[in-house]
């Protein structure tokens, strides 16, 4: 790719045929800059046409979806009249830390999601989490409803 031989300039005509020509022994990179640059600008152009996915109509069937999680995720529901639910059961207040280190125990996951009502006071959501972090669970997710107020007042 660019290796060439270099004449000695100057000097007879007798000295010209004699003297041996030397080896070029430096690297050519404007061939192979070009070539990078080339392919850089295909690839730019390619990798956003690869993502698009073709529009079409899958088969239907009975089967059931594939779970994305093993475990169905544990759910705590506070409810305006003060009930508490463990899944869809209800509970004592008394007796949530107890069944929660029970369900902890059975478990490899310790997500839990806590749905509570807007009208509960703050204080009866923050009692709860922290039955829900003695009883073994320490990752709590508050699940809410999508399209409410917004902090500058915009939307609803």
């Amino acid at each position: 790719m660019g290796a060439g031989v270099i004449h000695k300039e100057g000097g007879s005509s007798r000295r010209r045929r004699r003297a041996r020509a030397r080896p070029m022994s430096e690297i050519n990179v404007t061939p192979f800059v070009d070539v990078m640059l080339v392919l850089l600008i295909v690839f730019m152009v390619a990798a956003p046409l690869l993502t698009v996915g073709v529009p079409i109509e899958l088969p239907k069937t009975s089967a059931e979806a594939l779970p994305t999680e093993r475990e169905e995720p544990l759910t705590i529901t506070l409810t305006n009249d003060g009930r508490v639910l463990l899944m869809s059961n209800e509970t004592e207040s008394d007796d949530l830390i107890g069944q929660l280190r029970a369900i902890a125990a059975e478990r490899t996951s310790n997500k839990v999601f806590l749905r509570a009502d807007g009208s509960i006071p703050y204080e009866r959501v923050v009692q709860v989490m922290g039955a829900l972090n003695a009883g073994g669970f320490s990752d709590i997710g508050l699940v809410t409803d999508v399209g409410g107020p917004t902090l500058d007042g915009r939307g609803n």
